[in-house]
């Protein structure tokens, strides 16, 4: 058993604090909790129904022996400025502590927790035994009890690596049974095969662009790739990873990474499939990664859309499609060469090794 664990007492998080800090700003958006003052409820100072305000505050709470500070939901009184009980908030506020104590400690959510089991196709008692825990601690975690930072980490590990849950499932293969073993041990290495065909170099730059940006659709995703490996290779003189580049009608595509995400077509790429791919710490250097955030900041500011058009106006794109009529499909490879000697000629002239730079040669083509 997780004798680490325990749920996080509602009474400890909340209770009243008279030296807490002061207001710090409205929340200007949420469902739960908006910044109006329109709303209206009994004031106890008041003895009356008043008008109220949703304010953020800071508390300071101890857990476990150790001291954490967290944002929460207050509603003040607009005639008084007293502190008013509102229906929901309490709540409200055990989910946003609950949420800021796990990242903190960089403890699983339940909803990896949850999206873990759909991932692997397994259930609820079969994952406890898989993991090494007791039959009913996934239970009590989806309820809401928060694990040690042990079992989260297996817990993180799994559901970042299929190879490493294929591992724990041959360990505990006996405890959760044959055809959970099975159907777990199926859905763990068709996700390994998802990113067979993908240099582990590409899917360290895929992993970092997902982790930086909200979201990203395959069109745009593969735009910021040109970008990145063109600036690179105009850079270091060689490229950041080792994939052929296609110039097809609407710009240049890596056709491994098409392959991969090809059923999200325009759409944002968001699919449990690809958890383990976003949340992975797939190592960069530091050039690779300086480079990489340089494209993001700048390329990354603009639609899938803006960067195809910006792509149709450069030369590597341009001299790969003569011939090919505007609608015509072509597989002609962009040359590594070509990505290379045409950003070095930009960075002669916009000096692509700083933002200001490569937002000035943005501006120019967009």
């Amino acid at each position: 058993m997780d004798s680490a664990s325990g749920r996080l007492s509602a009474a400890l998080l909340l209770t009243k604090n008279k030296g807490r800090d002061t207001i710090i700003k409205k929340r200007k958006t949420g469902r739960e909790c908006a910044a109006v003052e329109n709303q209206r409820d009994f004031c106890t100072e008041c003895r009356r129904e008043t008008s109220y305000t949703l304010k953020k505050i800071k508390i300071n709470r101890t857990i476990r022996e150790k001291e954490y500070t967290f944002e929460i939901t207050a509603a003040f009184c607009n005639e008084c400025g007293g502190e008013m009980g509102i229906p929901g908030l309490l709540d409200y506020n055990i989910k946003e502590i609950d949420e800021q104590y796990r990242k903190a400690e960089e403890i699983i959510t339940v909803e990896d927790i949850e999206r873990l089991m759909k991932l692997y196709n397994i259930g609820k008692a079969p994952l406890s035994l898989a993991l090494g825990f007791g039959e009913v601690t996934i239970t009590r975690y989806l309820a809401g009890q928060v694990p040690s930072k042990e079992y989260s980490d297996i817990m993180l590990h799994a559901l970042v690596s299929a190879s490493y849950m294929k591992e724990l499932l041959d360990q505990n293969r006996e405890k959760i049974g044959e055809t959970a073993y099975k159907k777990a041990y199926t859905a763990a290495t068709q996700l390994e095969n998802l990113y067979v065909a993908v240099p582990v170099e590409l899917l360290a730059v895929i992993a970092y662009i997902f982790s930086a940006l909200h979201e990203v659709t395959p069109l745009t995703l593969q735009k910021l790739l040109y970008y990145i490996q063109g600036n690179y290779a105009a850079i270091y003189d060689k490229p950041l990873f080792d994939a052929p580049c296609e110039a097809w009608v609407h710009g240049p595509v890596y056709r491994n990474v098409y392959n991969l995400f090809r059923d999200f077509k325009y759409n944002p790429i968001d699919d449990d499939r690809f958890v383990p791919l976003k949340e992975s710490a797939l190592p960069l250097t530091p050039e690779a990664k300086e480079v990489v955030e340089r494209v993001l900041n700048t390329f990354g500011m603009y639609s899938g859309k803006v960067l195809e058009s910006i792509t149709h106006k450069e030369a590597p794109w341009l001299d790969a499609r003569k011939g090919f009529l505007p609608d015509e499909t072509s597989h002609a490879e962009i040359s590594l060469d070509a990505m290379k000697s045409y950003f070095k000629k930009v960075d002669e002239k916009y000096n692509i090794r700083t933002e200001e730079g490569l937002r000035k040669y943005i501006s120019k083509m967009v």
